[in-house]
């Protein structure tokens, strides 16, 4: 979802001024005495999935409380090329120093759902119950808001951050000499209900993990063959787990992926493969 603007607002003021570093040198030049009141419209240079035209409209925002932005699309709508999706009016020095940061957000935030998207199709067409979940691996103070353009083109979202979830990988299974001791030692301190999730390779660790009735287990980047097989066996010894996919998930192989009995696929590339969005921002 939106992050609070009590967490955005303080991100969006310091990638505002990162942009305007001393001044806007030539804005400032050009209205040295103030600027009139202007309009300006935002277009899709090419077809999408548009998102952060929330985001846009903060941005303007904290340049002048005043702005009205006025959103000519919902949030995950799919537009056409050349189509208008927002006219701004503001004072024209405030439209051209807010115009860059604003359309930053939005063309990379409109990427990840465009290709999210694309993702999300694939699957549809083989299973009505594998749900698309997004990673870890993202940009640096943009997690929030690329976690919300995956939920944006229709994904779900994975853990946040390391303090949603436990999950156990292979370094912690090689750092606690095995499965089964990482979970125990999980199961003697964690907080109350904190799900644990572990992840395998192979279906030797299949076997070690399915009679440990943990809440979730990632096949990562298994075969197709061998993830049928691991998942017979974790049905059989743990129907209440729930299954993941993940490691090497492409646009050519999710389907085939999807079609067996799994929950979940996770990828990263909804976000570290997608290309920006291209929009443009003209005074009318």
């Amino acid at each position: 979802m939106l992050p609070h603007p009590a967490i955005l607002t303080p991100l969006v003021d310091s990638w505002i001024k990162e942009d305007i570093g001393r001044g806007d040198r030539t804005t400032m030049a050009i209205f040295p005495h103030g600027a009139p009141r202007g309009k300006a419209v935002w277009t899709v240079k090419k077809a999408g999935v548009v998102c952060g035209l929330p985001i846009g409209k903060l941005v303007f925002q904290r340049i002048d409380p005043h702005v009205n932005f006025q959103a000519l699309v919902p949030e995950g709508a799919e537009c056409s090329e050349n189509q208008e999706i927002a006219i701004i009016e503001s004072d024209l020095a405030s439209l051209l120093l807010a115009e860059r940061v604003a359309l930053n957000l939005a063309m990379r935030l409109s990427g990840i759902s465009t290709l999210t998207r694309e993702y999300v199709r694939k699957i549809q067409a083989v299973s009505a119950k594998v749900k698309l979940l997004d990673t870890r691996k993202l940009t640096p103070s943009m997690r929030l808001l690329e976690k919300y353009a995956t939920f944006i083109g229709g994904a779900s979202n994975h853990r946040y951050g390391l303090d949603d979830a436990a999950m156990i990988k292979d370094n912690h299974i090689s750092a606690c000499g095995g499965i089964a001791p990482a979970v125990a030692k999980l199961r003697a301190n964690l907080p109350f209900l904190t799900p644990i999730e572990v992840e395998v390779e192979n279906l030797e660790q299949v076997a070690e993990v399915a009679p440990l009735q943990v809440d979730a287990i990632m096949l990562d980047n298994m075969s197709v063959q061998d993830m049928a097989q691991a998942i017979s066996l974790i049905r059989a010894l743990s129907p209440r787990t729930k299954i993941e996919a993940s490691g090497g998930i492409t646009l050519d192989n999710i389907a085939e992926i999807a079609a067996l009995d799994l929950d979940f696929i996770s990828t990263s590339a909804m976000i570290t493969r997608s290309s920006w969005l291209d929009m443009s921002m003209e005074i009318a």
